[in-house]
């Protein structure tokens, strides 16, 4: 008898726990739907990303609906940056934010923005530079040098 009881009791918490995981899938199914078509940066985007003291350059092309934040460190012996940009955006937005190495933003600009810029004036060492794409299609290009 105590057998069967502890053979209900598993069959019992086998089906609440598949009912469970039926019930989770479904809602993280339903959470990545609501997400929206919206796609990451892959092989076929042909992203270039050189990373030198005192130079870093970022380069994607044939976006199509992307969104992603990317975030890299750089080492510079500066305490001011040129950022020449060029992009073509055919939809969506893309920032481009530098941050010093205490943390404090020296630069933020869209993409869209075309030309030479300069940031403001920051601590010497490792920046932080972060790319946000949101619903991108088009190409973009930003180099980031020491004067």
């Amino acid at each position: 008898m105590t057998r069967l009881l502890n053979t209900l009791r598993l069959w019992r918490y086998d089906r609440i726990m598949l009912k469970r995981s039926s019930l989770l899938t479904i809602v993280l199914m339903g959470a990545i739907s609501a997400c929206g078509s919206s796609n990451l940066i892959g092989p076929d985007n042909s992203l270039e990303v050189g990373n030198a003291t005192d130079s870093f350059q970022w380069q994607v092309s044939s976006l199509n609906n992307v969104s992603q934040t990317l975030t890299y460190v750089w080492e510079t012996t500066g305490t001011r940056a040129n950022v020449n940009q060029s992009a073509e955006i055919l939809s969506g937005s893309a920032t481009v934010r530098i941050s010093d190495e205490n943390g404090i933003e020296v630069y933020s600009r869209s993409l869209a923005d075309n030309g030479t810029f300069s940031t403001e004036t920051g601590a010497t060492g490792r920046w932080t530079i972060v790319v946000e794409l949101s619903g991108v299609d088009g190409a973009l290009n930003f180099r980031v040098q020491a004067p």
